[in-house]
């Protein structure tokens, strides 16, 4: 595909890199997230603000909503639930009042570049969080968020952040072939 990203938008990294033939159950969790993000990255990127505003009836679900969702997710999974971090910039000017659904409705405002940003960003964030917890005891350990019952370990965590991308990667995938015929289930590979 050629990259039709607009002028002065980050382009969105679409590389895979596969795991060793005998890789171990840490890294190829992390390389199925790796992957869901790679091909979130191909399904969302290189679009104008027209496309990725543009609403899908009978949902109100944008692109531009599903890019903010994701970073609010990237980052409330390593704040909240690993307690590795903090939150970005999206989020720093947020009250108690804005929430619930502020990602999905706020994303109207925001700029492609700045929701590409704001993702990569939280991207890294997480990358660097997930290296320090499975460095530091690994997925067994607790998870830093208290459920009703108790903690779930960092390997529920890992599991639910897969799970939440690949939710919104069916989303993605049918948004953007209704607006620009892109379909497939990786992204090329150079």
């Amino acid at each position: 595909m050629t990259d039709t990203t607009p002028q002065g938008t980050p382009k969105l990294d679409t590389t895979i890199h596969e795991p060793a033939l005998d890789a171990g159950e840490v890294e190829l969790a992390l390389f199925m997230l790796e992957r869901s993000r790679a091909t979130f990255a191909w399904k969302v990127g290189g679009l104008d603000a027209e496309a990725l505003h543009r609403p899908f009836p009978p949902s109100q679900m944008t692109l531009a909503g599903l890019v903010k969702h994701m970073t609010f997710v990237e980052d409330d999974f390593v704040a909240r639930w690993l307690g590795a971090g903090g939150y970005g910039t999206p989020w720093h000017h947020t009250t108690a009042d804005d929430w619930p659904g502020y990602d999905w409705r706020s994303a109207a405002e925001d700029s492609p570049a700045q929701l590409y940003t704001w993702w990569q960003e939280a991207v890294e964030r997480a990358r660097d969080a997930w290296a320090q917890v499975t460095a530091d005891g690994g997925l067994d350990q607790p998870a830093a968020i208290e459920w009703v019952d108790g903690s779930p370990n960092r390997r529920r965590v890992l599991v639910d952040i897969n799970a939440e991308y690949a939710r919104h990667l069916g989303h993605a995938d049918l948004f953007r072939e209704a607006i620009d015929g892109l379909v497939g289930e990786d992204p090329p590979q150079p």
